[in-house]
């Protein structure tokens, strides 16, 4: 385990996070490419077709043209009229980022094309995307939502048991 630098961490430039965003677009997109066209040209070529097997190719192939386009979307950078950078676009490789998702997408996909031509049970492997989904959604959003409903449930009672305390010592008082 490496260790934790100190102080701050070194923020990045305009330029870099462009240049980086470039770099890593163009390895999704490889990658892309790289598994979907074998997985095409095999199924078609060496395998049966199904049914099965052209609908989930062609799902795969909407989510990875759908994942990429959105980190197309996301890391567009805006220049002046001048060529000037105004605004870089939103970091792909930035830690805990939307960005992060859509790249662990296109991976899961990208290997569940490969991996379906071995078998068709492994267009199961897809699932683990909504699965994953749901699971984020539960952990900040759905699960804190009801924690809160049930703190303030709860937090009416503290207050009469607080306000029952003050009445009694107000009552040794006297």
């Amino acid at each position: 385990m490496a260790p934790q630098p100190k102080g701050k961490q070194a923020t990045k430039g305009a330029k870099q996070i462009v240049e980086e965003n470039k770099t890593t677009l163009a390895f999704y997109r490889n990658m892309s490419i790289g598994c979907a066209a074998p997985a095409l040209l095999l199924s078609f070529l060496l395998f049966e077709i199904t049914k099965l097997t052209v609908f989930m190719l062609v799902v795969s192939l909407l989510i990875l043209g759908a994942a990429y386009q959105f980190m197309v979307f996301m890391s567009r950078a805006k220049y002046s009229e001048s060529g000037a950078l105004l605004d870089s676009g939103n970091d792909l490789n930035m830690e805990g980022g939307i960005a992060e998702n859509v790249k662990d997408l296109i991976i899961l996909t990208s290997g569940t094309l490969l991996l379906a031509l071995i078998s068709n049970y492994f267009w199961l492997v897809l699932l683990l995307a909504p699965i994953r989904a749901v699971w984020m959604l539960w952990g900040s959003i759905i699960q804190p939502w009801l924690s809160q409903r049930n703190a303030n449930e709860e937090q009416p009672e503290l207050d009469e048991k607080k306000q029952r305390k003050l009445d009694r010592k107000m009552r040794r008082q006297r």
